[in-house]
């Protein structure tokens, strides 16, 4: 029998076998090559300090009321995107055939049932062109939250820009706001090996500085770097409180702090009657997969992932050095720990399940 990885409590990863259902009209059913889990929303749920641990939110009162959410319980699936293989098409499916290769999103189990060319769906099952990386596949989420963030921090050609954070969201921010037109992008993390990837990323892709907040003042080296006038956008993506600080710190008069992360509690770090009350920064909460978007009707989530998408099956961005390590599906239940325990010896984890 197939298995997968799943959380049978919060901080306990194991594999387990499940049973495979028979296909519905529309449906495929891939064999899983490889995956790659998502390390913010995915380790809070994982972690259970989600605020859908106590409560869920209500989309039409906007707000999160008493009462857990269903996605809160355990146990739960871990993972967030797969490559692999169509094995079976089930009736109705067209446009696809046994044997191409293709990605979407999913958890990290040896096999993977999905709806195929559903109109409108978001995020779809795509294709993968044959020069295509996994790499690049897997960075899909990663790219779409990036991108949405930058789209809504209105990052224009000639901006200096600052990103907070480089776990794959961050670096994959790195890469766009280059591909924007950014004339000076630092890239900040506290941990040598993400801050090595956005140092190095190729294609004229890296960043112009790289900085360790426990080193230096990034806010204060950051006005050096630009004439003492700051940077027109920073991107907070890490869900530091203290990273946001910096980022709000770091940034010009009247410019903007995206707020990209996924917080929880903020319990200290964060002094908003400092530099943000005297420089008067534009935050702006950004979350691709909300709807509508703020350039609604033009934008949505579709078309936020499709513009991702095109980017990197293009080649656009250099994803190898972005997923690492890469362990066997066997090794998982131990790597997912690491991830969470060790998060300074991995960027973002890969699963190769062949």
């Amino acid at each position: 029998m197939p298995r997968e990885l799943i959380a049978i409590a919060p901080r306990t990863p194991a594999l387990r076998t499940y049973q495979d259902e028979p296909l519905r009209p529309g449906e495929i059913r891939v064999r899983t090559e490889f995956g790659a889990p998502k390390h913010g929303t995915e380790l809070h749920l994982y972690r259970g300090d989600s605020p859908f641990g106590d409560s869920h939110y209500d989309p039409a009162l906007r707000l999160f009321v008493p009462g857990p959410a269903p996605s809160a319980a355990f146990p739960r699936p871990l993972g967030n995107m797969a490559v692999g293989r169509v094995i079976e098409v089930g009736p109705g499916v067209e446009g696809v055939e046994i044997g191409e290769r293709v990605a979407g999103y999913g958890p990290l189990r040896e096999t993977q049932r999905w709806v195929w060319g559903a109109p409108g769906a978001y995020p779809g099952v795509r294709k993968m062109p044959p020069d295509m990386s996994w790499k690049a596949a897997v960075c899909l989420d990663p790219a779409t939250v990036a991108l949405g963030g930058l789209r809504d921090g209105h990052v224009r050609i000639g901006d200096r820009v600052a990103v907070f954070g480089l776990g794959a969201i961050g670096l994959m921010a790195v890469q766009l706001a280059r591909l924007a037109g950014a004339a000076f992008i630092a890239a900040i993390d506290p941990l040598a090996r993400r801050r090595a990837v956005a140092a190095a990323a190729r294609g004229g892709l890296a960043a112009d500085i790289v900085l360790d907040p426990t080193e230096v003042d990034v806010g204060l080296e950051l006005r050096k770097a630009t004439g003492g006038l700051g940077v027109d956008v920073a991107l907070e993506t890490s869900g530091s409180a203290r990273a946001l600080q910096q980022a709000i710190r770091a940034a010009a008069f009247g410019g903007t702090v995206v707020v990209t992360a996924w917080y929880s509690e903020i319990t200290g770090g964060l002094d908003l009657g400092r530099e943000a009350h005297f420089n008067r920064p534009t935050l702006v909460f950004t979350r691709a997969e909300s709807e509508p978007h703020r350039d609604h009707p033009r934008w949505d989530n579709r078309r936020l992932a499709d513009a991702a998408w095109e980017i990197l099956a293009a080649g656009r961005l250099d994803c190898e050095d972005v997923v690492q390590p890469v362990v066997p599906f066997e090794q998982s239940v131990e790597a997912y720990r690491e991830i969470d325990e060790h998060p300074e010896k991995c960027v973002k984890l890969g699963v190769q399940f062949i």
